[in-house]
C-alpha cells in the first residue's frame, strides 16, 4: 500500500497538466484542420465557435433508421452498435458537479425539474448496486474545476442542499481498476467499488475492451484520497492511472429524457484529450440519423462529436449534393418552376463551398440562416433532387475564383448594390431592375385601410367587405362587414399573436381610406414604432447615442438602388456599422428599402405654393366617421392634393413602408421564380443577379 502511494504522488504533475489539457480545451481535435471537399460539406448543429456563432446543449440523442454504430473517428471499428430506432444519447466527460444521490426516484425527478429552468442543465443516471437502483443527478460540463466548485455552490442553493448532502464538484481525473473482455465482468467490479462508497463507471477503450475507472476527481490529491481508500477496503484491487489521451467511451444509464417514470436510455461520455466520435448509420446511402435536439430532425450523413471551447460540438458531414436536397427546399418552394429550383441549387453549391472548412471552428457552415436553411430529409423533394442532380457540379466563378453566391428571399424590384449592405464595393453585386419581385404578392387578397366609428384605424382583408356605394363628404368611400367577428388588423397581413384593433359585425361600417396590398415579401408595413421603441432598438447599434425623444426620422441618402445608406434621427446621423444594419436597428424592418412617415406630422399647401408643416394635437379637427369633430386622443384625415388619405395621430410615431425582404445582394429567390414563371432558364437567372460570373462545372 505504501508503494502504491508513493507511484501515485510521482504521477501528480502527469495528472495535473492532463487535467489542464483535457478540460481547459487548449488542444483542439487534428481533424479540425481538415478541409471540405468538393463532395463533402461539414455543417455544425451545436458548437461554441465564440463570437461567430454559438449554440450549445449538455447531451444529445439519437435515433437512427437503420442499425448504427459509434466508434472514434478514424478507428475504423464499431465499438457501439445499436439497432434500428434504438434511442442513444452521447455527450462529453469533463468538470461537472454530482448535485445528488438517491433512491428516491421523485425526490431526483423534482430535483431535475427545478435545475432545468436554471443555467444548470440537469443529467439523471441510474446506477444498480447490490439489486437497487440508485439515481445520479449531475449538471455540467464546465470549462474549469472552479466553475464546477461555483456550480455546486449554486445547485446546492437552488435546491436546499447543505452538509453532507451538499452537491459535489467533479473533474474527470481517473484511476483504472483493470481491463476486461466483457461489459459484465467489468460490471462486477465496478459494483465492488461503488460498494465502498466511491463513484465507478465502465468504459469502453477499444473494441470489446472494457475498463473500471474510479475517482472522477478535480485534483490529484483527491484522487490519492480515493487510491489509499480503496487500495484499503477492496482486497486485491490493482489500481493503475487511467490512460486519457485517446478517446474513450463512459457507458452509463440515462433516465433524464422522461421525468414522470424513469425510462432508461443508454448514454455514452466521450473523454480523451482530442475527443472525435463518429456516428453513422449502416445505410448511409438512403437511411436518416434523427437529432432530437434540433427538432428531432432526420439527417443524411455521420456525426462528429468533439469539444470545442469546452462544450460538445455536433458535426453532420455528408455530400455536398445531398446537404443541398436540404438547403434548396428550406430555401424557396419545391412547387417552383424548375429553372428557378435549379437557380437556387447553384447558388447554394457556390456558397457552401465559398465558406471553407473552419468559418465556424469545426464546419464551415451552421444549420441556421447565418449560413443557409437546413433543416434534414424532410425538406427534400423530388423536384428539388431534380434541380440539384441536374446542375451537379456547377457553380459561379469570377476570374476563376468561387463569388460567395450570396441570395435573398425579395429584391424589392431592384436588386442591391455591395456599397448598399456592406460599404465596400464588389463588382459581383450591383444594383440591377429586378421587376419579377412581384411574384410574391401573386394571389394575395388586397386590404382596406379603413377609420372607425371611434376614430381608431385598422386594415379589413377585403373578401370581409363590400363597398356600399356611398361616400362620406370628403369623398372617401363607405365599406360594409360581411362576416361576423371580423378582425381589424393593425397592419394589412393576419396576425395570429397580435391582439386586433377592434372586431366588426354585418352591417358595421367604415370609412375607406386607401386599398393596400397584404404584406409580403415583396411590399410590406411595420409600424407604428414609437420613440421609445425606436431608442430601445437602437441601443447598441450605433455607435453614438441617439437624443430621446425621436421627434424626427428620415432617410437621408440613399443607394443606387435606392436603399437607405444613412438615416437620420432629430437630424443627427445614427451611425451604423454597415447600411444594412438598419434593418435591425429600426425595429426588424425585412429590408433598407423603405420610407418613413411620422405619424403626428403632416404637411399644408398655402398660398403662393408655400408649405408648412402641422401637428396633431387635442383640438385638431378631425374627420371621422360620425362627421367632423375635434381631436382627442384619436386619429386625424389629412387628404393630399390628389385626393389620398392619411392618418394622423398624437402619438408622433413613425411607420416605415416599403420593399423587399432581406440584403437584396445577389440572387432574389422570388425573381428567380418570376423570371422562370416567364420562361427564362436558370442560367440566364443566374446572369441577372451576379454580374460578370461564369458558370463552371467543377
Amino acid at each position: 500500500m505504501e508503494q502504491s502511494r508513493n507511484k501515485s504522488k510521482l504521477l501528480k504533475v502527469g495528472k495535473i497538466l492532463l487535467a489542464g489539457v483535457l478540460f481547459l480545451g487548449l488542444i483542439q481535435p487534428s481533424a479540425y484542420a481538415a478541409s471540405s471537399t468538393p463532395d463533402t460539406v461539414r455543417v455544425a448543429l451545436f458548437v461554441d465557435a465564440g463570437s461567430t456563432y454559438k449554440s450549445t446543449v449538455p447531451a444529445v440523442t439519437f435515433i437512427s433508421s437503420s442499425a448504427w454504430i459509434a466508434a472514434p473517428k478514424g478507428d475504423g471499428g464499431s465499438w457501439v452498435n445499436l439497432a434500428a430506432g434504438e434511442k442513444a444519447r452521447f455527450s462529453l466527460d469533463g468538470f461537472k458537479v454530482k448535485v445528488m444521490e438517491t433512491a428516491d426516484w421523485k425526490k431526483a425527478s423534482d430535483a431535475a425539474k427545478k435545475l432545468q429552468s436554471t443555467a444548470d442543465k440537469p443529467l439523471i443516471f441510474a446506477v444498480s448496486l447490490s439489486g437497487t437502483t440508485l439515481y445520479q443527478v449531475y449538471t455540467g460540463p464546465y470549462l474549469s474545476a472552479s466553475e464546477a466548485q461555483k456550480a455546486a455552490a449554486r445547485t446546492g442553493q437552488t435546491l436546499g442542499l447543505s452538509g453532507a448532502g451538499a452537491p459535489v464538484a467533479k473533474g474527470g481525473m481517473y484511476l483504472s481498476a483493470g481491463a476486461f473482455g466483457s461489459q459484465q465482468e467489468a460490471d462486477k467490479i465496478r459494483e465492488q467499488i461503488e460498494s465502498q462508497g466511491t463513484d465507478a463507471v465502465v468504459v469502453m477503450t477499444a473494441p470489446s475492451i472494457f475498463e473500471v475507472w474510479t475517482g472522477d476527481t478535480s485534483t490529484s490529491e483527491e484522487l490519492d484520497q480515493v487510491e489509499t481508500q480503496l487500495l484499503a477496503s477492496v482486497p486485491g484491487l490493482s489500481l493503475q492511472p487511467a490512460k486519457q489521451t485517446r478517446t474513450s467511451v463512459i457507458i452509463r444509464s440515462d433516465v433524464t429524457l422522461n421525468l414522470s417514470s424513469p425510462a432508461p436510455v443508454k448514454h455514452f461520455l466521450v473523454n480523451g484529450t482530442e475527443p472525435l466520435l463518429w456516428i453513422q448509420g449502416s445505410d448511409p446511402a438512403s437511411g436518416s440519423i434523427q437529432l432530437v435536439e434540433r427538432s428531432s430532425h432526420k439527417y443524411r450523413g455521420g456525426f462528429e462529436l468533439s469539444r470545442v471551447n469546452g462544450q460538445l460540438a455536433v458535426v453532420n458531414e455528408l455530400p455536398l449534393d445531398k446537404y443541398l436536397y436540404s438547403v434548396v427546399g428550406g430555401e424557396v418552394y419545391s412547387s417552383w418552376p424548375q429553372e428557378a429550383l435549379k437557380a437556387q441549387a447553384v447558388a447554394a453549391r457556390t456558397y457552401a463551398l465559398y465558406q471553407g472548412a473552419a468559418k465556424f471552428k469545426v464546419a464551415g457552415l451552421v444549420d441556421t440562416t447565418l449560413s443557409q436553411a437546413y433543416n434534414g430529409v424532410e425538406k427534400e423533394a423530388a423536384s428539388i433532387i431534380k434541380a440539384v442532380d441536374s446542375t451537379s457540379g456547377e457553380v459561379l466563378k469570377s476570374n476563376g475564383k468561387l463569388i460567395e453566391g450570396l441570395f435573398s428571399s425579395n429584391s424589392g424590384g431592384m436588386a442591391a448594390d455591395s456599397t448598399e449592405v456592406w460599404k465596400n464595393i464588389d463588382p459581383t453585386y450591383k444594383a440591377v431592375k429586378s421587376d419579377e419581385d412581384t411574384a410574391a404578392q401573386a394571389g394575395l387578397k388586397m386590404w382596406y385601410h379603413v377609420l372607425l366609428a371611434n376614430g381608431r384605424t385598422g386594415y379589413i382583408r377585403e373578401d370581409n367587405t363590400k363597398l356600399t356605394g356611398t361616400q362620406n363628404p370628403a369623398g372617401l368611400p363607405y365599406l360594409t362587414v360581411t362576416a361576423n367577428d371580423t378582425n381589424v388588423r393593425a397592419l394589412p397581413v393576419i396576425q395570429s399573436g397580435e391582439t386586433p384593433v377592434s372586431k366588426m359585425n354585418p352591417g358595421d361600417q367604415a370609412i375607406v381610406l386607401e386599398k393596400v396590398n397584404q404584406s409580403n415579401e415583396y411590399a410590406w408595413i411595420k409600424g407604428p414604432f414609437t420613440s421609445d421603441q425606436l431608442i430601445q432598438s437602437l441601443k447598441g447599434r450605433t455607435s453614438t447615442s441617439v437624443t430621446s425623444p425621436i421627434l424626427s426620422l428620415e432617410v437621408a441618402q440613399r443607394g443606387p438602388s435606392g436603399r437607405a445608406i444613412q438615416v437620420k434621427a432629430n437630424g443627427q446621423v445614427l451611425d451604423v456599422k454597415y447600411p444594412d444594419l438598419y434593418r435591425s436597428a429600426l425595429g426588424s424592418l425585412p429590408s433598407t428599402l423603405f420610407d418613413i412617415t411620422a405619424t403626428g406630422r403632416y404637411t399644408v399647401l398655402g398660398a403662393g405654393n408655400l408649405t408648412g408643416t402641422g401637428t396633431a394635437q387635442a383640438g385638431t379637427k378631425v374627420l371621422s366617421a360620425s362627421g367632423t369633430q375635434s381631436l382627442s386622443g384619436g386619429n386625424m384625415v389629412v387628404l393630399g392634393a390628389s385626393n389620398e388619405a392619411r392618418v394622423v395621430d398624437e402619438s408622433n410615431a413613425f411607420m416605415f413602408t416599403g420593399r423587399g425582404n432581406g440584403h437584396g445582394i445577389g440572387l432574389s429567390q422570388w425573381g428567380a421564380k418570376g423570371m422562370a414563371d416567364a420562361g427564362k432558364d436558370y442560367k440566364a437567372i443566374l446572369q441577372r443577379y451576379y454580374q460578370n460570373v461564369t458558370i463552371t462545372k467543377e
